[in-house]
Order: structure tokens, then C-alpha cells, then sequence
């Protein structure tokens, strides 16, 4: 009799479980940080720097004082072990990028204890983000957008008011 088995001996190399969490971080204090296009780019930017380590971002959003965003947690790590590397790298990236919040924040605590996570399914994935998205709508605040802008190229134009110097010289030679 031949025994015939059906189950694959291969292990799943990727992670297949739905974990995404909505999380809120609240600011140290409730100080407005988030007022400025530029400290929510930055914070932004140290959020994603963990997907390195297998983290996948949904939306963000920033009201003056707290941040909402969807992440999927890689199983390898705990909800409690996931806060405290999104909370210390962006905090530290936060101070690096802008020295200045070391008056406010002197012992370099960024965050506040405070936190909200709760599961979010693929059922309610979508209604999540839509309410992470109107952030600003919901908090009636408009966020000043001081991003610093790229000057279009400057080139000179054609003297044409002078004959000789709006033309190239030929030096050495007879005239043209």
C-alpha cells in the first residue's frame, strides 16, 4: 500500500495574516507640532524607513497635535514592540531633521504615553482610511504647507540693446 501524503512540506516564505492596526500617536504635552507641511513630511519619511523591516504603511493622518495611520504589524513582532520602534525612530528622526525641538522636548521625549491601536479588518480597511484621510477636516485646521520650492532656471536672455554684447567675442582673429 502506497502511502500518499498531500501536504506540502515548503514553508510560506511571506506573511499571509491581515494585520493591520489603526494607531494614534498623541504628541508630548499635546504640543501643535504637526501645523507645518514639512515636520509631517519628516515624520512621514521615519514612518516608512520601517518598511525596511517588513512594516506596510496605509494612510496617515495629522491633526496639530496627534497622528492617525494604518500599519500592518509583520508577525514577528508585538503591537507593544511595533509602537516603540515607530515611536523611537520617528522621534529620533524628528529631532535629527529639526534641532530646535530639543527647547520644547529637553529630555527627548517626543511622544506622549498615550496611544490608541485597534484592529482593522478588511471589512472596515476602507472606512478607516477615509477617516484617517479628512484628519484635517475633522479638527478644522489647515496645515501651512512651507515645503521650500524649487526656482524655476534662471537664463539670461539676449543683450539685444548693445550689438557687440549680447554676441560671442572671436578673440585672436580677424572680425566675422
Amino acid at each position: 500500500m502506497n502511502i500518499v501524503c498531500s501536504v506540502s512540506s515548503k514553508k510560506i516564505s511571506s506573511d499571509t495574516r491581515n494585520n493591520w492596526v489603526t494607531m494614534m500617536f498623541v504628541t508630548h504635552n499635546r504640543y501643535n507640532c504637526f501645523r507645518k507641511k514639512i515636520y509631517i513630511d519628516t515624520c512621514i519619511q521615519a514612518f516608512r524607513y520601517l518598511e525596511h523591516f517588513g512594516f506596510e504603511f496605509g494612510d496617515f493622518g495629522f491633526a496639530m497635535n496627534h497622528v492617525h495611520f494604518l500599519v500592518n504589524i509583520p508577525k514577528r513582532y508585538s503591537i507593544q514592540t511595533a509602537e516603540i520602534m515607530l515611536k523611537s525612530y520617528s522621534a529620533k528622526k524628528m529631532f535629527e531633521t529639526f534641532p530646535g525641538f530639543r527647547k520644547r522636548y529637553p529630555r527627548g521625549g517626543f511622544w506622549s504615553g498615550y496611544d490608541h491601536y485597534e484592529s482593522t479588518g478588511w471589512k472596515n480597511l476602507e472606512e478607516s482610511g477615509d477617516y484617517i484621510r479628512n484628519q484635517s477636516n475633522h479638527h478644522k485646521i489647515q496645515i501651512i504647507d512651507d515645503r521650500q520650492q524649487r526656482l524655476q532656471t534662471l537664463t539670461a536672455e539676449l543683450d539685444t540693446a548693445t550689438p557687440d554684447k549680447g554676441l560671442p567675442r572671436n578673440e585672436g582673429g580677424t572680425g566675422s
